[in-house]
């Protein structure tokens, strides 16, 4: 159970008259109503509210759930002075003021932000309510997001939070209506019956109209007294229950990263002697990179320096070749072209649409005839390996499923063939610790670090016989799949 479900659960046994015990001795909640109707009367009669119109009675349909007998149901506006909010003019509040708007409050019943004092120079050109110490302070804009806090002063909010004060605190403790209002079961009503897509909202009437599972004024005391309790408990438990989760996310994610560092050390699979070596595989790619030359499908390039004892991180298996990256695939051959030249409905990657840590793609954007691109970006192909030079450490490494246009941020990383290297191979060592770290190492500037395109055209690469690459990638999401599903 998270920290959250675990709080929600204790409210929800609050209101529920599950969390401390009735005591026959107290007076039962139907008096509290009485006395609550009166105190009304009489605040009407001396002009301090205003009077409503008679609330319909609560149905059998509208009471969530079973209370004690000695418990009742009111509405909102029954139980408090719902509706009777003072407007002023933002003009008209005094200096030093407290001031509260929605940002100051934390969501999930997490307190007050921030304490903002109205300075001489503030200007408040929207109205706001009036508030005295002890109003329910409610957040009808986003009340999914549970802002519900008692004011501990007089001050005023903006008109995106309710002020509602409780008729007398010897009929109804404000603490434990703020506890109602962070209830599940009011939550969720609320959220149901919300409005408007950008700035959603709840309704004034169908607020007041909420029922309020009222008990008597002592048990309302020890629900508020068991909660305090119970929640600084709930926060040691949240600390132990986070660093668990930590430690479980490390977990998987350095097991994942041990198996392909076993994978690029030849230590996964077994190797087999009828396997052709990876010399063989050399051969065949440099022979048809010449090939591709002569077409005119790449250009020539310099040739790379030979690759020294100092520059390989660890031994590999005798069947297996330390080769550049450059040396094995078509890198630097990356075709630029103008955003603007994109036909619609092309797949087009940018580094926000792909995850961290291999995670895959968080979403497949298609351009709208609408869309603009000012930039120019990459062409790739399907198999392309796309790298995120940008933050390597962010490991955003993933296949291209099919052709499409990337950011230049990313590069797309061409095999010269299918039948010498296999893309997955690849991608799975671009992501395995030793390449992470040496990239990582090599990174330049401080605000938008990134690996140079001749730092990574230099990068060594263990390259296994092709029928091992494919035993490899095999391994490698097997085990991957097993570790994930360890993790659930």
């Amino acid at each position: 159970m998270t920290p959250e479900q675990l709080k929600a659960s204790i409210l929800q046994y609050a209101v529920e008259g599950k969390l401390v015990k009735q005591d026959t001795n107290d007076e039962p909640a139907s008096e509290l109503l009485k006395k609550i109707e009166n105190e009304k009367d009489q605040l009407i009669e001396e002009g301090k509210i205003k009077r409503s119109r008679k609330l319909s009675a609560i149905t059998d349909e509208e009471k969530p759930f079973d209370i004690p007998k000695n418990w009742t149901y009111g509405r909102l506006k029954q139980i408090t002075t719902f509706g009777n909010f003072d407007s002023v003019k933002g003009t008209s509040i005094p200096d030093n003021s407290w001031v509260v708007d929605m940002k100051d409050v934390r969501k999930d019943g997490g307190g007050f932000l921030a304490i903002v004092r109205k300075k001489s120079t503030d200007i408040y050109k929207s109205n706001k309510y009036s508030f005295s110490k002890n109003a329910v302070l409610y957040g009808k804009l986003r009340p999914y997001l549970r802002k519900v806090e008692v004011a501990k002063a007089d001050g005023f909010t903006t008109t995106e939070m309710f002020p509602i004060n409780v008729v007398d605190i010897n009929t109804l403790i404000p603490q434990y209506l703020r506890y109602v209002m962070l209830s599940p079961y009011f939550v969720d009503l609320v959220n149901d019956s919300m409005y408007g897509m950008k700035m959603p909202r709840v309704g004034t009437t169908f607020l007041a109209k909420m029922v309020i599972p009222l008990p008597p004024l002592e048990e309302q005391k020890r629900i508020v007294a068991k909660i305090e309790k119970l929640m600084p408990l709930v926060d040691e438990y949240a600390e132990s229950y986070n660093r668990l989760q930590k430690i479980d996310n490390e977990f998987e994610d350095k097991l994942k990263q041990s198996v392909l560092q076993y994978a690029m050390e030849g230590k996964l699979v077994k190797q087999n002697p009828s396997d052709e070596p990876a010399s063989e595989l050399i051969k065949k790619i440099e022979n048809e990179k010449a090939e591709l030359v002569k077409e005119g499908k790449i250009k020539k390039s310099k040739k790379l320096p030979a690759i020294t004892d100092d520059e390989k991180p660890f031994d590999i298996p005798d069947s297996w070749e330390w080769v550049r990256l450059k040396q094995i695939t078509t890198y630097g051959n990356f075709n630029s072209i103008k955003g603007s030249s994109i036909p619609d409905n092309s797949w087009v990657v940018d580094m926000k649409d792909v995850r961290k840590n291999g995670g895959g793609f968080s979403e497949i954007v298609r351009r709208k005839s609408t869309d603009i691109y000012k930039s120019n970006k990459y062409s790739f192909n399907k198999n392309a390996v796309l790298y995120g030079k940008l933050r390597p450490y962010l490991r955003k490494v993933e296949i291209a499923q099919t052709s499409g246009f990337t950011t230049t941020e990313m590069l797309p990383i061409n095999v010269v063939d299918l039948s010498t290297l296999v893309p997955q191979y690849l991608r799975y060592a671009m992501l395995s610790p030793y390449f992470v770290n040496l990239v990582n190492d090599s990174m330049y500037g401080m605000k938008m670090p990134r690996v140079g395109t001749t730092f990574l055209a230099k990068m060594v690469v263990p390259l296994p016989p092709l029928e091992e690459q494919k035993r490899i990638v095999e391994k490698v999401e097997e085990l991957q799949s097993s570790i994930s599903n360890l993790s659930k």
